[in-house]
């Protein structure tokens, strides 16, 4: 998302097994590297992570910044 020079991320969740841009399952969230604002449902991130979803190293990074997990 965003514009040229202007990054916005998704937070997403995906299945394994579908493509890099294939459609998600659940969008959980969002974070703006340039402002560094952040916005992340956590209830819905807490569900997912109990049921198993493994989130990549960045991702990990910034639910730990945001003391959503320790």
């Amino acid at each position: 998302m965003g514009r040229k020079k202007q990054p916005v991320y998704r937070l997403v969740i995906m299945e394994h097994a579908t493509r890099r841009d294939g459609r998600p399952v659940e969008q959980v969230g969002y974070y703006n590297p340039l402002t560094k604002e952040s916005s992340f449902q956590v209830e819905k991130i807490q569900k997912w992570l109990n049921v198993g979803v493994k989130p990549t190293k960045t991702v990990l990074y910034l639910l730990k910044k945001a003391q959503i997990i320790e």
